[in-house]
């Protein structure tokens, strides 16, 4: 009887034994893998900034400007950033003896890579700011460098095609440093040229 009771227990402990180790096996299987390895990071120490999040460039802070015309010093000048023409007249030693001072609009803002002429007396162009209206015939001699369409018009022998010539040459050439330039402009002879000599200036 006691043989048969002890038979049992064992078969009841053997029963145990199995079930706590097929659990165990089962856990093993599930969490033997080991902890997933750890993420590696690859942001820029200290917070940098990607390539495509750069800072713009820093702004402009000098002009190149040219100062021609009646002034004492022509020439190519830097001035700050926000300057006024005064300042690029100033530069150029002021105005010469045979300039016009009221016909350049001092007060006004320069840009970098601008032309600033000072006209002499009896000329009618107005460097930095300069009216666009037409100068009447007679008036006085008219800049190359600031003349509009109509101004070049109105003088004898220039119509609206070779007008539009002295334009697209000032344009590429930023202006006329001096009246011979005029002949670099297809269909500007020698005589045409000496004809329009005493209505221009550079």
């Amino acid at each position: 009887m006691l043989e048969d009771i002890d038979k049992g227990r064992l078969v009841t402990y053997a029963a145990l034994g199995l079930l706590v180790l097929a659990i165990a096996l089962r856990l093993h299987a599930h969490g033997g893998g080991g902890a997933p390895p750890a993420t590696v990071s690859l942001a820029p120490a200290g917070g940098a900034r990607a390539p495509s999040e750069a800072s713009s460039p820093a702004p402009v802070r000098e002009l190149w400007v040219d100062v021609a015309g009646a002034v004492r010093r022509p020439g190519l000048y830097k001035v700050p950033a926000g300057s006024r023409v005064a300042a690029a007249v100033e530069r150029a030693g002021g105005v010469s003896r045979r300039g016009d001072q009221a016909g350049v609009n001092l007060a006004a803002p320069l840009h970098d890579g601008q032309q600033v002429i000072v006209p002499p007396h009896g000329a009618v162009a107005v460097s930095g700011g300069s009216s666009s209206s037409a100068a009447a015939p007679g008036s006085g001699p008219i800049s190359l460098s600031q003349a509009t369409e109509t101004q070049l018009e109105s003088l004898d022998g220039i119509g609206p095609a070779l007008a539009g010539r002295i334009l697209q040459y000032r344009q590429q050439h930023g202006g006329f440093r001096s009246l011979d330039e005029l002949k670099e402009v297809s269909g500007i002879g020698d005589k045409r040229f000496e004809a329009l000599r005493g209505s221009l200036v550079p």
